[in-house]
């Protein structure tokens, strides 16, 4: 009898197992079904004078990188690896000095037509004062509504340079026809400077007048690595992004002193850009 008694202790127990649920789990992260729409991408680079600060890195020969020719690499990097996801996406070029004002205004996918767009963007010898992106805006809101009529998502990058001038605009607020994305290189904090000042007011312009998700980075270490990084995670399509704030890629990597206490390979900070 004990053994019938423990052998039907162990059934029950068996029976309950089997039964229990298992706990559910989360639905897989999934993006709602929409029409995919190629870019029309508006790059406007700072040309302002702090363009010309040096990076972290040195070119050929040891010759100092600026700020611009950074710039310019990253922007082939982007519209190289654009055009590899989907050939119909297309590009224009502007420039931000005391305005705005075109370099390329036509949209384009060639890439020569867009190398040759690129090696346009120079710093002018005269001194450059204020910031005002109002024009910008007019132009990304007309051309906007273009690419719209033509199936097509427009979007604005702006690669702002300056540390202690904050950018202006005069823009009503219910106007948002396209999308907005920001990278600020700037210096450290200082008495001459207020990069923080300025962060904040690009991140409002971004809020202002983006349509669908705009990322907004800072760079104020100087280092080539990060502007790259940024313009990659950039490539990610309006319509598929998350938040910035839930966004965590890419994670930092940690250098290690590769076997036998040697030098290791040519760190990311001193790679070689040549525009």
């Amino acid at each position: 009898m004990e053994g019938g008694s423990s052998d039907a202790s162990i059934s029950a127990s068996s029976h309950q197992a089997a039964t229990a649920q298992p706990p559910p789990t989360p639905p897989p992260y999934s993006l709602p079904p929409s029409l995919f729409m190629p870019e029309d991408i508006l790059f406007c680079v700072d040309i302002g004078p702090e363009s010309r600060t040096e990076m972290r890195v040195s070119g050929p020969k040891g010759r100092g990188v600026t700020r611009l020719d950074a710039i310019k690499q990253a922007l082939l990097l982007f519209t190289h690896s654009k055009l590899n996801m989907c050939t119909d996406h297309r590009f224009s070029f502007s420039s931000l000095g005391k305005s705005f004002s075109w370099v390329k205004r036509d949209f384009s996918n060639d890439i020569k037509s867009v190398t040759e767009a690129v090696r346009y963007l120079t710093i002018p010898e005269a001194p450059v004062e204020g910031a005002d992106i109002t024009k910008l805006f007019e132009f990304a809101n007309f051309e906007a509504r273009r690419s719209h009529a033509q199936g097509r998502l427009f979007r604005v990058v702006l690669i702002y340079c300056r540390s202690s001038v904050p950018p202006k605009h005069r823009w009503p607020v219910n106007q948002k026809t396209f999308t907005m994305d920001v990278v600020y290189l700037h210096d450290k904090p200082g008495p001459d400077n207020c990069p923080q000042k300025v962060f904040d007011t690009l991140v409002d312009a971004v809020e202002h007048v983006s349509q669908y998700e705009g990322y907004v980075f800072e760079i104020g270490q100087g280092m080539t690595r990060v502007l790259f990084r940024y313009v990659c995670v950039l490539l990610a399509h309006p319509t598929q992004r998350c938040i910035q704030d839930d966004f965590d890629v890419p994670k930092a990597i940690i250098k290690r002193a590769p076997p036998g206490g040697g030098e290791g390979t040519q760190s990311d900070d001193s790679m070689i850009i040549s525009t």
